[in-house]
């Protein structure tokens, strides 16, 4: 009889991925099964197994809990490893406990991850602090969305207006108006000040600030819908001094990040904490090339050459992983000089501790040749140019001009990624963005053919392009299209100051 697996109810915080406790991510990287409800951030999935099951529980909670409940069930029994992600913490208005109450009867294990809750986090989020000593010194939690007709649960409005403290309102969006009422009523000054916080600690954070007789009408004004989290209190009047996230440079601004999944992270990651709502929509991945001879023949002359030359971080990556099958030792490498084109190139030579003699700062055929001319005269020297297989010709034609011996050898392929596991590339499609990013030729040509970029632009008027440098801008123009900015520093971080100087244009 196969033993049953262990269930595990991990709290996925308020939103923003960043607040996912180290056992939360310890547990979703072995994770056999993920179970996640909407409010969940999607891009915490991206820390699970590519082999792992993902089950959705739909937009508003569209699987019934009776179904998920059994589904939990039925998938520990198989001997797997659940986790059950829920936004916030479990066990608090989560259902956690009736989960965790269903697989005790089952006889299931099972462990609770706390999460860090919106009650605290949003309000944080939104430069509101819970308590301060010239203000308060409690606060009360309760739910504006409760059933009047259940005498025990219903709210006793006449106890919470006069309860000292902050008050925090969770799901009391679509109630607004007759709990506000209510407690104005029981005796609370129509002027307390009141906050209410749209998707806090995500980058489509957004906040109105009133007091408890307006609000109503402003959140209305304002098509303020779930989910939203409410505060109530002297302590609302601090957020004009405290609000720290909503003023960072590129706050409110929807960017999307287009490198291949096990590169966006760094870039996605900075520009997160800038303040960028950002998507994560991967066009490409890594693959071996077509033509594998030319690896096998590259390998066993590299003693003969003077100079290995890789102009990406992923040639680096694609190259050693091939040598490394076919050799032991680094010095296996032979005696070679290295140019690497750009930092990010030359920083993942050096993890490999590998010194880089010429490092041209422009991508560009003629550019990288000045760079090697300037070095050396390069006639009859002999270079193996290590690239993408479709890759433009001016590098090694611009080399052969000026009389070196070039092996351009295709040392990887990239192809389209069509995969939508976070379901970013949706999003992009229903609201669209500010901004896309792009940092090659081939996320140009692979985004364009996965969603048609001139279309894109059209549907959505706003949708601004930036591009990485000039080879990039070229696959951008083919299309008919003109990058909105181009990175002085073809770089990443190039790129990100030249967002910023967008941003405050």
């Amino acid at each position: 009889m196969k033993s049953k697996g262990t269930v595990y109810l991990v709290g996925a915080g308020p939103g923003d991925a960043g607040l996912l406790t180290l056992r939360g991510a310890e547990l979703l990287k072995r994770a056999d099964v993920v179970i996640y409800d909407a409010l969940a951030n999607p891009e915490l999935l991206r820390l699970a197994p590519a082999t792992a099951e993902f089950i959705s529980r739909g937009k508003n909670m569209a699987m019934p809990q009776a179904e998920i409940t059994a589904t939990i069930i039925a998938k520990a029994k198989a001997g797997k490893t659940v986790v059950r992600l829920k936004g916030g913490d479990p066990y608090i208005f989560g259902r956690g406990a009736e989960e965790a109450d269903a697989l005790a009867a089952e006889k299931i294990p099972f462990e609770i991850v706390p999460g860090v809750s919106s009650i605290t986090a949003v309000p944080n989020y939104a430069g509101i602090p819970l308590t301060h000593r010239e203000h308060c010194s409690s606060f009360t939690v309760f739910t504006g969305h409760s059933d009047s007709a259940d005498a025990a649960t219903a709210l006793r409005y006449d106890q919470i207006a006069k309860i000292p403290g902050t008050k925090v309102v969770l799901m009391g969006t679509e109630q607004l108006a007759d709990w506000t009422k209510a407690l104005i009523t029981n005796g609370m000054s129509p002027q307390t000040p009141i906050a209410i916080v749209h998707r806090g600690t995500t980058g489509r954070q957004k906040t109105i600030a009133g007091t408890l007789a307006t609000i109503a009408a402003l959140a209305a004004n304002e098509k303020i819908v779930p989910p939203a989290l409410t505060i109530i209190g002297d302590v609302v009047k601090l957020r004009g001094k405290l609000n720290w996230f909503e003023n960072r440079p590129l706050f409110g601004q929807r960017i999307v990040v287009t490198r291949r999944s096990e590169q966006a992270g760094t870039f996605a990651q900075r520009l997160t904490e800038l303040g960028a709502d950002v998507l994560e929509v991967p066009t490409i991945k890594i693959t071996m090339p077509t033509e594998k001879d030319a690896i096998v023949d590259c390998l066993l002359e590299l003693n003969s050459y003077d100079w290995l030359v890789f102009t990406s971080a992923n040639g680096v990556t694609a190259f050693f992983d091939i040598f490394f099958r076919r050799f032991q030792d680094l010095r296996d490498l032979g005696g070679a000089r290295i140019a690497a084109v750009g930092p990010a190139t030359t920083a993942k030579l050096r993890e490999l501790h590998l010194q880089v003699d010429l490092m041209p700062e422009e991508y560009t055929g003629k550019k990288i040749a000045a760079a090697f001319k300037k070095y050396q005269h390069i006639d009859n020297v002999k270079m193996c140019l290590l690239r993408a297989e479709v890759a433009t010709p001016d590098l090694p034609e611009a080399l052969q001009e000026l009389g070196a011996i070039v092996d351009d050898i295709a040392i990887y392929k990239t192809v389209p990624e069509t995969e939508d596991a976070t379901g970013a590339g949706e999003r992009l499609l229903e609201a669209g963005a500010d901004w896309v990013t792009f940092t090659s030729s081939s996320t140009v040509e692979h985004f364009h053919t996965r969603f048609d970029l001139p279309k894109l632009v059209k549907k959505f008027p706003q949708l601004k392009i930036a591009s990485i440098g000039p080879e990039t801008s070229k696959a951008i123009f083919a299309l008919g299209l003109r990058p909105t900015l181009e990175a002085k520093t073809h770089t990443t971080e190039g790129l990100i100051a030249a967002l910023l100087k967008a941003a405050k244009t």
